[in-house]
């Protein structure tokens, strides 16, 4: 289960880090038009990417703490 959490706060940091990687996975073969992601793709990955984190961490450290 820990492994679990660890590649969702991996993902969080890609999230955080490279948003257009993950627009490029998940929305880019929506539209024939799109380049790139917009500006407020961006702000709101890096903003869900912290939630990610928060929660990996929060399950990361209930797993540890609470045995």
């Amino acid at each position: 289960m820990i492994f679990l959490f660890i590649i969702l706060f991996l993902v969080s940091l890609l999230m955080a880090v490279k948003p257009s990687i993950i627009w490029y996975i998940t929305e880019s073969w929506k539209s024939n038009q799109a380049t790139e992601p917009s500006g407020t793709y961006i702000i709101l990955i890096r903003c869900a990417s912290v939630l990610f984190a928060l929660a990996a961490i929060g399950g990361i450290s209930a797993l540890l703490f609470l045995e």
